[in-house]
């Protein structure tokens, strides 16, 4: 099973208007398979899957095939991807 990409549901926009963007492109430029989970934009408090995923409603999300999840700024998430460090992001499981 694939990796699932929490984003937001504008997935037209590109690069400097939406966050989650580069994290896909990045995902999609190192041949990483994905699937796409559109989250609702706003308000935040609609994100409840995330919240209960990752502890907090903030975008992008990657949640790995075991659960686990990875979070951080989109610039910096981009970054570990296109380093080949994706896998080294998984965390313990929640208990």
């Amino acid at each position: 099973m694939p990796i699932k990409l929490h984003r937001c549901p504008l997935t037209f926009l590109s690069s400097g208007i939406d966050h989650c963007y580069p994290v896909q492109k990045a995902l999609d430029d190192q041949g990483i398979e994905y699937v796409v989970v559109k989250e609702p934009l706003l308000p935040r408090s609609r994100r409840k899957d995330v919240e209960r995923l990752s502890g907090q409603r903030l975008l992008p999300v990657i949640e790995f095939e075991d659960g686990t999840v990875y979070r951080e700024e989109s610039a910096d998430m981009a970054t570990t991807i296109r380093s080949g460090l994706l896998d080294s992001k998984r965390g313990p499981l929640a208990e």
